[in-house]
């Protein structure tokens, strides 16, 4: 009889590749998954995996096991999940995945108002970038993902929450003539200042201002928007801040943000699950607390309509 503790074994081995590592992540000794391992392997009557002194690579059955391993560990955590809080509103734990162009700005007003409201709640947040939170999420690490859409996978449903405008930032004393469009010929004498490759915001701007075409962009990356701004700042570029970031990096920043002419540019911030998640309530609660609690502009960051 095939065991949820052998799967979970088998799970690790395939996360790993690694006897001594699945051991250790599952908190048992070598011998003991190996032969929880073997077990697994007997009931099914099938290789799951070759072992080698470099590590663990998978058989064509030991593919399709895991596959379907995956689909039932995720199916036994959502039935804890289930009983574990269908009684009660955003209780218990909650694995929480988000961006890094938004965990700075939108979490500092959200987690005193949950911790207030829902004091039973256990949060743990992840932040980076998108890729590795869908891979997060689908392997049941995080509970739901606080990013930029679309998300377009089948098994993750997901809620639109609301708009980022894109403005552009400008060094003060900078001018460009008339209202600007976001199309690429306003950079084609600048410096476009841009996240460094796997952020989302990169290449939201890329598309927007359809510069994926133009060869001649000067494009920089960096890890964090602080890190443009001050760039930006000292006259080395310009670049593209979403408005969830103005209070917080903009503040004491020498910089001018200027509108966009309609259609202004912007994206769309919202919550992702996967499909077969128990806890939509939850979610859809923690985002209406999201979308009270977003960062608005408060007046003292002037934004122009011309550069």
């Amino acid at each position: 009889m095939v065991s949820i503790k052998q799967l979970r074994y088998f799970q690790a081995v395939v996360r790993f590749a690694h006897f001594g590592r699945a051991a250790e992540a599952c908190s048992v000794t070598q011998p003991a998954l190996s032969m929880q391992i073997q077990a697994l392997e007997k009931e099914l009557g099938l290789q799951l995996v070759e072992r080698s002194a470099k590590g663990v690579v998978l058989t064509d059955g030991g593919r399709e096991v895991a596959k379907r391993a995956e689909r039932i560990l995720s199916d036994v955590r959502e039935l804890g999940e289930y009983a574990h809080h269908h009684a009660s509103t955003l209780s218990g734990s909650l694995h929480l995945g988000v961006i890094p162009t938004i965990a700075p700005y939108a979490l500092p007003p959200l987690l005193p108002l949950l911790s207030a409201q829902y004091p039973d709640l256990e949060l743990d947040i992840r932040e980076t970038q998108t890729e590795t939170l869908v891979e997060l999420l689908l392997d049941g690490s995080l509970d739901l993902l606080f990013l930029a859409l679309p998300i377009d996978h089948p098994d993750i449903k997901t809620i639109p929450l609301f708009k980022d405008r894109f403005l552009l930032a400008t060094p003060l004393g900078h001018h460009v003539r008339g209202r600007i469009r976001a199309a690429p010929e306003l950079f084609k004498d600048e410096r476009l200042l841009l996240l460094e490759e796997g952020h989302c915001l990169r290449d939201q701007a890329l598309m927007f201002c359809n510069l994926r075409q133009i060869d001649n962009i000067d494009v920089s990356g960096a890890s964090s928007l602080s890190t443009i701004v001050q760039m930006v700042a000292n006259g080395m570029g310009l670049t593209l801040l979403p408005e969830i970031s103005l209070e917080f990096e903009v503040q004491h920043s020498q910089i001018k943000v200027v509108k966009f002419k309609k259609p202004e540019p912007n994206r769309v911030l919202g919550l992702a699950w996967r499909s077969t998640s128990p806890r939509h309530q939850d979610f859809e609660e923690l985002g209406r607390l999201i979308v009270e609690s977003r960062p608005r502009r408060t007046g003292t960051i002037a934004i122009s309509d011309t550069a």
